[in-house]
């Protein structure tokens, strides 16, 4: 599973592309960091996605709150790309900095490291996360100025610039469909709309817009939990699970180590653990461990 060298002839953009097509609707689910990427691998999905609130809550005990970097976004991207040859979707939030020169850096930062696509924001640059209130966004057309920065700072015309917007818990449905059209008229190469709340929502940015439809189903949020065939129902294109996973491994490791804080051994848990021959498979540690001991008998 380890990428020691890839044999990829496609760019990631294309990668992601043609799993766009492939896949109806594209499953795309979030990974915290390599290890949980090379297990999407090993599971089956094609795409996967590196959250913002992510990055700030698992590598920097953060709130999603606009405080991480660019750098710190990039990090932990390329660690996954190094990884994985998956196509890789990072959210870089209103683009860290929101000028034209920050947000070309940020492209151009992403892209040189293997990154497919990503997402950006018409969110003020004081932003929040897209499930809570107070939300506040920039005019359409100050959105529309970040998208055509990021288009222009690609070198593959297949590494995917997504347009997300956050407009429709504050402006409606209406004005949000007209800022979605403006987006996808200045090459927005997709649309995210956040907080959806009905799936004839999902439905109408579908019928008025040329582009695919990316839908968020994040827990605990706006959005009910629709099933991929309702989504596929109504022509939804992508499907997102940013952080179910990662929702996952944080309760059970808070179980875990309050149970061994509380009996005093591992022995209740033993049989929800990843064991260690199942580790070492995912990581080729074989593989590794070969390659030392050739190296020690050639210097023998």
């Amino acid at each position: 599973m380890v990428k020691f060298m890839s044999t990829q002839t496609k760019s990631a953009g294309e990668r992601f592309r043609d799993a766009l097509e492939q896949e109806k609707p594209l499953q795309i689910v979030g990974t915290i960091n390599a290890l949980m990427a090379m297990l999407t691998q090993k599971v089956g999905f094609r795409v996967i996605y590196l959250s913002g609130s992510g990055v700030a809550s698992a590598s920097y005990g953060l709130p999603d709150l606009g405080i991480t970097t660019l750098d710190n976004v990039a990090e932990d991207a390329r660690r996954i790309t190094d990884a994985v040859d998956l196509p890789l979707l990072v959210d870089i939030d209103t683009g860290f900095g929101g000028t034209v020169f920050s947000i070309q850096r940020t492209i151009r930062t992403l892209e040189k490291i293997g990154v497919a696509a990503v997402h950006i924001e018409d969110q003020e640059l004081q932003k929040r996360c897209g499930h809570r209130p107070g939300k506040r966004v920039v005019s359409a057309e100050e959105m529309c100025d970040r998208i055509t920065a990021a288009i222009k700072a690609r070198k593959d015309k297949n590494f995917m610039v997504i347009a997300r917007t956050d407009a429709l818990a504050i402006e409606g449905l209406e004005k949000t469909l007209t800022r979605a059209k403006m987006y996808e008229s200045v090459g927005a190469d997709a649309i995210f709309v956040e907080a959806v709340t009905q799936l004839d929502e999902y439905k109408r940015f579908k019928e008025e817009l040329s582009v695919p439809i990316l839908a968020n189903i994040t827990e605990f949020g706006k959005t009910p939990l629709f099933t991929i065939d309702e989504l596929r129902s109504v022509g939804v294109d992508m499907v997102l699970y940013p952080l179910t996973i990662f929702r996952v491994m944080n309760k059970a490791a808070e179980i875990a180590y309050r149970t061994l804080r509380e009996t005093g051994t591992q022995k209740a848990l033993i049989d929800k653990m990843q064991t260690r021959e199942e580790l070492y498979e995912l990581i080729d540690y074989y593989k590794y461990e070969k390659m030392v001991d050739e190296l020690y008998s050639k210097n023998k």
